[in-house]
């Protein structure tokens, strides 16, 4: 059993990741008082953007380099960003419900990046040379136990995406501008009164969410993935499930990511796993959902989101 846990492990933190990106990204949107359902679409254009890029790069760079790895990654962000700028218009400037747009964003990435796709490459798919490898942490893996779960068969955007983890908490909780965020999404009028510019405040948070989405699409497309096919498997909505289920904090985020994608990876893998052949797939499948289901009954009164998520906000209003 020992030796399953060992071999199934790491492809479940590679799963994890992308998922605590993006829901990391819907938590800066949703904080800042603006519901994000469009992660889905936003996964879907980095995948796009970061595929395409690595493409061209890598017919230009040396094979064995790994930067036209990082340019693909970083200009995922940037795409992610600005095609979040749609959102940020229609959810902030022009008051439309939120759930609306973001279902619009998700129907217009689908869309436009197969048709992008199929008229730039000739097909509907983009697969790029290589991506990033799995690799052993010196010194790191021999740990006993922990060395052969956490620092044995890792990617470089593991340890990349725990940093801005680490980031975002620091500045969630320790700094002038996560303070201005959170007022935004709890009491907008008061922060308006204060002083704060709480349509800028939530432009922030959509960009950030915009940006953070399309990295975990081009984390997905540069590890376990290798292509783009227009579509990310509903992992944004898995996601905006983690956000909801670790009650819209980091850590709770980081925890509610991870039983997602252990619980994702042994419902892949069951089939080879003896003590569970005998469970259907599908009930491993779904029962992630089913606990989120559970949970978010079981806390619904004492939910941590934000007051004012998903409520136009009126300058002119007191």
């Amino acid at each position: 059993m020992w030796a399953i846990i060992q071999q199934v492990f790491p492809y479940a933190i590679g799963y994890t990741i992308p998922l605590l990106m993006t829901a990391l990204g819907a938590l800066y949107c949703e904080r800042s008082g603006v519901i994000n359902i469009g992660l889905d679409g936003f996964m879907i254009i980095g995948s796009f953007s970061g595929a395409l890029t690595i493409v061209k790069l890598q017919d230009v760079f040396d094979p064995s380099s790994n930067l036209p790895l990082w340019i693909g990654l970083i200009v995922a962000v940037v795409v992610g960003m600005l095609f979040s700028l749609l959102h940020a218009f229609a959810s902030i400037n022009l008051n439309a419900n939120q759930v609306i747009s973001g279902t619009a964003i998700n129907m217009i990435a689908g869309a436009l990046t197969i048709f992008l796709a199929r008229t730039i490459a000739g097909s509907g798919r983009i697969r790029i040379r290589s991506g990033f490898f799995q690799k052993d942490i010196p010194v790191l893996s021999q740990i006993p136990i922990l060395g052969d779960l956490f620092f044995k068969k890792t990617y470089i955007t593991t340890w990349v995406s725990l940093a801005i983890l680490l980031l975002s908490i620091f500045l969630i909780y320790k700094t002038r501008f996560g303070l201005r965020l959170r007022a935004c999404g709890e009491h907008p009028q008061a922060a308006d009164a204060a002083g704060i510019n709480v349509y800028r405040m939530r432009y922030i948070g959509v960009l950030l969410s915009g940006g953070l989405s399309s990295f975990a699409g081009a984390i997905i497309l540069v590890t376990y993935s290798g292509e783009f096919n227009g579509n990310v498997a509903g992992l944004g909505f898995l996601a905006l499930a983690a956000l909801i289920f670790g009650q819209w904090k980091p850590l709770g985020i980081l925890a509610a990511a991870l039983f997602f994608g252990c619980a994702t990876t042994i419902a892949n893998v069951s089939q080879v796993i003896p003590a569970l052949q005998s469970i259907p797939t599908v009930i491993l499948k779904v029962f992630p959902y089913v606990v989120t289901l559970f949970a978010l009954v079981l806390f619904s009164k004492s939910s941590q989101a934000p007051k004012a998520e998903g409520e136009p906000f009126d300058s002119g209003k007191r």
